[in-house]
């Protein structure tokens, strides 16, 4: 008897499951390193480097300024060298932007160092909801609240550890270790580009010579501009503007809202951004199976708006009474990027649709949420209080509302894209 044919590799999405879960592990525990490690140390590199609070505003605005950038550029790098190869490509960007970062002799090779760093980051964030939608089509919202809560670890480990660190042997020492990590984070994606180039040149031969399509791998469908057209991108977009004005105003500026309003020490601040970000995991583990389960995911959203009112209004009105309380209020608010990550995947069809709905939501979303670090510098720069400063955090966190309502009913992209090709 024949031995069975086996299905080409667009046919099989667990073809390097284990090694694809182990890639996601890993890369999302380096996806906010940089960011979270260095707001906590910031008056040691001041000691070194002068910075001003513009300055420190515009380190502040790099990480969602680059996540945007990759918004727009990784999906049409992985369409042109594959999927694979670009999240392999981040993680050598996550390793050699750390180690500029702490060679850095002056703020112009800090901001690039930083820069480089956390374009690798941003290619991961955006590629990361189409590598579980190609390898795990059926087990989206376990993968997603997995690597989103290891995005929660890698978040508050830094705080945690930065002063500590930077203490026992320098700020340099602090800000470069997180490149260690990314080194073991590009293995499994250099075998993973290796096996499916090799798949899909087995699939080309057998076309070549008339056999079955083995490996043949389907071109992604071009969504391209037609995404403007699109309310559920547009909703999931102005969720991540919202979410991401907060978080990065957040460690770029509560270490020193705590210490002059709340009476911290820098240590206190370092550990209660931590507390900030530890919010992450229950966050993570919880919320993409309820909106998974979840028609109407608009009850979500609103609770999050309710979280971050209730937070920045305790920073404004008690700040000293309960900063820990106020602090994991303002943090569960951005349960928003948990749904949005999750509805990306949720709310489109294919790995490509997935990928070209991330690259779109994520480069508005932190695109404009990098004005939020910003915008926050400036007001209290102008006003010398954290009074407008807080209070701008507020409104920004209105604007999921309009999410809630676009996202009230199911539907996925692809389907509303045509149904409105063919309204006359």
């Amino acid at each position: 008897m024949a031995a069975a044919r086996p299905l080409p590799l667009a046919l099989r999405p667990f073809a390097g499951r284990s090694i694809a879960a182990l890639g996601i592990v890993l890369i999302a525990l380096n996806l906010r390193t940089a960011v979270a490690g260095f707001s906590p140390i910031v008056q040691f590199v001041g000691a070194d480097i002068p910075l001003s609070n513009v300055s420190i505003g515009v380190l502040g605005m790099i990480p969602p300024l680059a996540f945007a950038t990759s918004g727009l550029i990784a999906p049409a790098v992985a369409k042109r060298i594959g999927l694979e190869w670009a999240l392999a490509a981040a993680c050598f960007a996550m390793i050699i932007g750390p180690l500029v970062r702490a060679l850095a002799p002056g703020y112009p090779a800090l901001l690039v160092g930083t820069a480089i760093t956390l374009a690798g980051m941003g290619f991961g964030n955006i590629l990361l909801p189409p590598a579980v939608k190609r390898y795990f089509p059926d087990r989206i919202a376990l993968m997603t609240s997995l690597y989103v809560t290891l995005m929660s670890v890698s978040t508050a480990l830094p705080a945690l550890v930065a002063v500590p660190l930077a203490d026992a042997a320098g700020w340099r020492v602090s800000l470069g270790a997180w490149g260690l990590f990314a080194a073991f984070a590009v293995i499994p994606w250099l075998i993973l580009a290796v096996r499916r180039a090799r798949a899909a040149a087995r699939g080309r031969a057998a076309v070549a010579a008339g056999s079955a399509e083995e490996g043949l791998i389907v071109p992604p469908p071009e969504l391209g501009l037609a995404l403007l057209r699109s309310r559920v991108a547009w909703a999931l977009a102005l969720l991540l503007i919202s979410s991401s004005a907060s978080v990065y105003s957040a460690f770029a500026w509560f270490p020193d809202v705590l210490v002059d309003t709340a009476g911290s020490t820098e240590a206190e601040a370092g550990a209660l951004l931590a507390l900030y970000a530890l919010l992450g995991l229950p966050i993570a583990l919880v919320i993409p199976s309820l909106v998974a389960r979840m028609r109407n995911v608009g009850g979500l959203i609103l609770a999050s708006v309710g979280f971050f009112a209730a937070g920045y209004a305790g920073l404004l009105l008690a700040p000293a009474l309960a900063p820990w309380l106020w602090i994991m209020l303002a943090g569960t608010g951005p349960m928003t990027f948990a749904i949005t990550l999750t509805l990306i995947n949720l709310r489109t069809n294919t790995p490509e649709a997935s990928a070209a709905v991330s690259g779109f939501v994520q480069a508005i979303g932190y695109g404009v949420g990098a004005l939020g670090p910003l915008i926050f510098g400036l007001i209290h720069t102008q006003t010398e209080s954290w009074t407008l400063p807080l209070l701008f955090l507020m409104a920004t966190s209105l604007l999921s509302l309009v999410s809630a309502v676009l996202l009230a009913k199911p539907r996925f992209v692809e389907d509303e894209l045509a149904a409105r090709k063919r309204i006359p």
